[in-house]
């Protein structure tokens, strides 16, 4: 009996081959990503950020799908809190629409992931209270918790869904 004749030698040269294109998609999916991408992805994973964003997907029951650039798509996020349409937690961007629907807005993807980026800058978890304190400020200024909040005006505040320009609370 030769090696090719050998009983489950036809299963073990598929099972081979498919770990070959399995290997071959990691490794063009990792190419894919530009290097601050990749330490994005390290730095939020590493300071807990984007674990905390993943169980939130989990228990809001979101449909999770892998996106662009390093990111996780959570789909159908339904919790009351926050209002946005969309927001982010560490790498994960959790959104009240399908993943289809959030691909087709990339002005709105691209003003999450910075967002992502802002996360690693505030090493993971500290940047929630510091946004809500600038959301605070805005408020009080603009009317508005993004108009003059500093991390929705670094991110883009039309591609947020965010005016330019709020009116003043005591105005």
């Amino acid at each position: 009996m030769t090696l090719r004749q050998r009983p489950g030698r036809k299963q073990y040269l598929r099972l081979q081959h498919l770990r070959h294109v399995l290997l071959r998609r990691c490794r063009r999916r990792r190419r894919s990503l530009t290097a601050g991408q990749r330490v994005r992805q390290a730095a939020n994973l590493a300071n807990g950020s984007t674990l905390l964003g993943l169980a939130v997907a989990r228990a809001a029951r979101t449909r999770l799908h892998r996106g662009p650039r390093g990111l996780f798509l959570a789909a159908g996020y339904g919790w009351p809190l926050p209002v946005a349409g969309a927001f982010t937690l560490g790498n994960v961007v959790l959104s009240r629409c399908s993943a289809e629907a959030l691909l087709d807005r990339p002005e709105l993807l691209g003003h999450e992931e910075k967002h992502c980026s802002q996360y690693a800058w505030c090493l993971g978890l500290p940047f929630i209270p510091l946004y809500l304190l600038a959301a605070g400020w805005s408020t009080l200024r603009t009317g508005n918790p993004g108009t003059g909040n500093v991390f929705e005006r670094q991110a883009g505040l039309l591609a947020g869904g965010y005016p330019a320009q709020g009116k003043r609370a005591w105005a």
